[in-house]
């Protein structure tokens, strides 16, 4: 999979990601963006997702997705945006569903207005009220510009932190099970060097699925190779529940996700130390820049040995810690 960055704005300041509120320099073009799509797809990448900071803040999104479209006849099969859904209006979902677009995941950490606030790094609770209320109504244009949750097209995310919004687990399980929708919880993991990440902080995949399955019974239904979430079905018939175990039991040994930043650099993991990234622009030039880069995105995964959070522990008690790429960065 190909997560690309399209901007590191975003209208909001959530602490576990705190984006800085401007771009790096020399972001990519339109075309710079395809090539690297181009790439990745024919080095097998068959899933596409267009993150941030918030991509729909982005002005090109909508004509990169039409753009990628003649990609599905080398192997793209699935083209997905990842948003706060904050600015998803009625016709800007249906502008990315007939551009080619396939599936929303939409990002809400609360299920009331205080808790929204103090996720989103909004100023009060009626800030907060606010923003659940646009991303609710993002639900509705979603679902009516035809993404359709019973076939995955359109989730809710939630970062899940003890202190913070634990207390919101049963809000937004029910929320979710009201709204038809696939709740993926993600555990709160140090992304970055800004966020003040602490392992008490974190409330493991294990004790969310056991908290909700305590008023609202589950049963397994694994994880994908290559994917990132457990997947849990509802005894009641409720939907689907997934969760995000990247502290507590990481799926390094098969993570198949390549990152390249809204400026370019790629990298091989979320946790990935600031120098790692691959400058990939020098090798956009030239008559044979599409082979070149090709080559170069090649020669990187290849190499790759990412076991962050696999080693997090030994990494940590290091006298001196890597400094990490950011979240804003990276896309998430």
């Amino acid at each position: 999979m190909l997560r690309l960055s399209l901007t590191a704005r975003c209208n909001l300041a959530c602490p576990y990601c705190l984006p800085d509120g401007r771009e790096p320099a020399d972001l990519l073009s339109l075309s710079q963006r395809l090539q690297v799509v181009a790439a990745a797809v024919q080095l097998g990448a068959s899933s596409l997702r267009l993150t941030g900071g918030e991509p729909l803040l982005h002005p090109e999104l909508e004509a990169l997705v039409k753009a990628v479209q003649p990609l599905r006849q080398m192997g793209l099969r699935d083209i997905a945006l990842t948003s706060n859904g904050t600015l998803l209006t009625a016709a800007r979902a249906q502008a990315l569903r007939e551009a080619g677009l396939d599936r929303i995941t939409l990002s809400l950490d609360g299920a009331d207005g205080p808790s929204v606030a103090r996720m989103a790094g909004l100023p009060d609770a009626a800030a907060g009220k606010r923003a659940l209320a646009a991303v609710l109504a993002a639900i509705d244009h979603a679902r009516n510009a035809g993404f359709e949750p019973a076939a995955g097209q359109l989730k809710l995310n939630a970062v899940i932190q003890r202190g913070s919004n634990d207390g919101q687990l049963l809000p937004l399980a029910r929320l979710a099970r009201e709204q038809a929708l696939e709740l993926r919880l993600i555990e709160y993991m140090d992304v970055g060097n800004r966020n003040g990440w602490r392992p008490d902080a974190v409330v493991s995949a294990a004790e969310m699925v056991h908290r909700i399955g305590s008023h609202w019974p589950l049963e397994p239904l694994g994880r994908d190779a290559g994917g990132t979430a457990s997947r849990w079905h509802y005894r009641d018939g409720g939907g689907v529940l997934a969760v995000v175990a990247s502290v507590s039991k990481p799926f390094c040994g098969d993570c198949n996700r390549l990152r390249v930043t809204a400026d370019g650099i790629a990298y091989t993991c979320l946790f990935a130390i600031s120098t790692s990234g691959l400058d990939l622009k020098p090798w956009m030039t030239g008559a044979d820049s599409q082979s070149r880069l090709t080559g170069a995105l090649a020669a990187l995964w290849q190499r790759r040995d990412d076991r962050y959070s696999e080693d997090r522990d030994q990494t940590r008690q290091q006298r001196h810690k890597p400094t990490h790429a950011e979240m804003a960065y990276l896309g998430g």
